[in-house]
C-alpha cells in the first residue's frame, strides 16, 4: 500500500531541496523524520511535514501500521523559473532568476496491493 505527498512550487532551487531528500529515500518513517529534525538546511521543516503528510495519507487510505511504512521514493522536479530584474548603473538591469521545486514523496509498506500481469508466452 503506497501514499503520496506532494509539495508545489517551494520557493528553493531543487538542486538544494535535492541535498535533503537524498538524506531520507529509503529509510524507515521515523528515521527520516528524526534525520531531518537533525538536517541543519532551511528545507528540512518543510519536507518533514510534507513526509507527516504522506503518512496522514496512508493512514486515511486504509488500516496501516505506521511504524512498518518506509519512504519508497522521494525525489525533486524542477518547477517554473520567476525571472526578475534588478537594476543597474548606468540605466541598466541585472537579471536574476528565482528558482522553484516541486517535491513528491511516497510511502510504502511493503505490500503490493497491484493487479499482478501474467507474462505472455510468444511465438516465433
Amino acid at each position: 500500500m503506497t501514499a503520496t505527498a506532494k509539495l508545489n512550487y517551494v520557493r528553493v532551487s531543487p538542486q538544494k531541496a535535492r541535498l535533503v531528500v537524498d538524506l531520507i529515500r529509503g529509510l524507515p518513517v521515523e528515521q527520516a523524520l528524526t534525520t531531518l529534525k537533525m538536517t541543519n538546511k532551511a528545507i528540512a521543516p518543510k519536507v518533514a511535514k510534507l513526509l507527516q503528510s504522506a503518512v496522514a495519507n496512508a493512514e486515511d487510505i486504509g488500516d496501516v501500521d505506521v511504524d512498518d511504512l518506509k519512504v519508497s521514493e522521494a525525489y525533486v522536479n524542477e518547477g517554473p523559473r520567476l525571472k526578475r530584474i534588478r537594476p543597474a548603473p548606468m540605466g541598466r538591469a541585472y537579471r536574476y532568476v528565482h528558482r522553484l521545486a516541486h517535491i513528491v514523496i511516497r510511502v510504502s509498506d511493503g505490500r503490493d496491493e497491484g493487479i499482478e500481469l501474467e507474462d505472455e508466452e510468444t511465438e516465433n
